[in-house]
């Protein structure tokens, strides 16, 4: 005998207010990439604001790294490497070690 459950049929309303969850999401992460890109706050600071926030949380570590200027692909998966950090790892995934290892690898403490 098999258990199944049902996925829930949702309404208009609540589909329009999933959306636009989701696209505000999106766009604060893209945000915070864009601040680290610019230079506005440095990888520890981008590292504790998504640790504080559930969406910012959810970015993943190599396109954090990847928005650092002088960083790219090789370098970033690099550091990855270096530290044991999967390739689809986000932040809140992250360990206290790998933390303060990225923060010391770009000169943060």
């Amino acid at each position: 005998m098999e258990d199944t459950v049902a996925i829930p049929q949702l309404t208009t309303e609540q589909l329009k207010a999933a959306r636009a969850a989701a696209t505000e999401a999106r766009r604060s992460r893209s945000a915070l990439k864009a601040r680290v890109r610019s230079g506005e706050l440095t990888l520890a600071q981008a590292l504790d604001v998504a640790n504080e926030d559930e969406v910012l949380a959810h970015v993943k570590v190599i396109d954090l790294l990847k928005a650092l200027p002088r960083v790219g692909d090789k370098r970033a998966t690099l550091v990855m490497e270096r530290y044991d950090i999967a390739a689809n790892r986000r932040i809140r995934g992250l360990g206290r070690h790998q933390l303060a290892g990225l923060k010391a690898e770009f000169g943060e403490r």
